[in-house]
């Protein structure tokens, strides 16, 4: 495995809502089957920093301190009970008092992966974690995972499929590297999904979409091969589709226990750059998603 091991290994940020708590139990698992720390932050705003009255800062401080300290508290045992005496962990916790946002992404440079979940309900901001997964989609200088509230639950996830989206692109091969480890971690199969932009582009005059399909089918057989031969033990199986990739993408996930894919990946046929795309299935998939972000 290529992937550097940062100290701080997997980085969940916390904030005691539903989603959050999903989140803590996948990166607790996570953490175990990769065989590094879990580091559990739960950031607020400071929001009495304007307040001019010492007294009422002094309170409104120590409450927030006192909820946050619950919080990891809470989260902390959730991982404790997904990392049992079995397969210890290191587990740490850590409270901060900034802008949420920045705060998480100047982490992902210590971590090994981020996990945050996509509808956060913080106490003295809702929503806090919806808009912090989507910054982090886009700036984190590390993969970002995004979990929703109610995932884990479908039947049989430990062994589903993973899910990687592929279209020869840098970022996409991070994003293939990264879905082999996870799949050869898990002992699960993995998909590997190529998506050609638009049903209509096989109506275009000189298109053959049969020729086209297979000199795709070989390019991407060939991006594929060297990632085989380092991971015998996953079995691929290999998906061309002449669809929009994000709709591809989540159709296909619900069959799937993970989604690997790059944030800025460029599609084969249009050369259009598909940065949406990872935001469009961070929205719609119901499984946890990874977006592969360099670091």
């Amino acid at each position: 495995m290529s992937l550097t091991t940062k100290h701080c290994g997997i980085v969940v940020g916390v904030d005691g809502s539903p989603a959050s708590d999903a989140a803590v139990r996948w990166a607790a698992h996570d953490a175990v089957i990769r065989g590094v720390p879990l580091t559990l932050i739960h950031v607020q705003d400071p929001a009495a920093r304007n307040w001019s009255q010492i007294k009422v800062l002094e309170e409104v401080a120590g409450w927030q301190k006192a909820e946050g300290r619950g919080i990891l508290a809470n989260a902390s045992k959730i991982a404790h009970d997904i990392a049992n005496d079995a397969s210890p962990i290191t587990i740490n916790g850590e409270l901060e008092f900034s802008a949420p946002g920045p705060t998480l992404v100047d982490r992902s440079e210590d971590a090994e992966l981020i996990v945050v979940g996509t509808d956060g309900r913080g106490a003295l901001a809702r929503g806090l974690l919806g808009s912090v997964s989507s910054g982090l989609v886009r700036h984190a200088r590390c993969p970002v995972a995004v979990i929703h509230d109610g995932e884990l639950r479908m039947p049989h996830p430990t062994s589903a499929p993973v899910l990687v989206g592929v279209d020869g692109s840098s970022a996409s091969e991070l994003a293939t590297e990264i879905a082999f480890d996870e799949a050869s971690r898990r002992h699960v199969g993995l998909i590997a999904l190529h998506a050609w932009s638009d049903r209509e582009l096989i109506e275009l005059p000189g298109v053959d979409w049969p020729s086209v399909k297979a000199e795709e089918e070989r390019l991407m057989s060939e991006a594929l091969a060297g990632w085989q031969e380092r991971h015998p033990d996953v079995t691929v199986t290999k998906l061309l589709v002449c669809d929009r990739p994000a709709r591809a993408l989540v159709e296909t996930s619900q069959s799937a226990q993970l989604v690997v894919l790059g944030s800025h990946g460029r599609n084969a046929l249009t050369r259009t750059f598909l940065g949406s795309v990872s935001n469009a299935v961070v929205q719609s998939a119901r499984v946890p998603v990874i977006v592969a972000r360099p670091a």
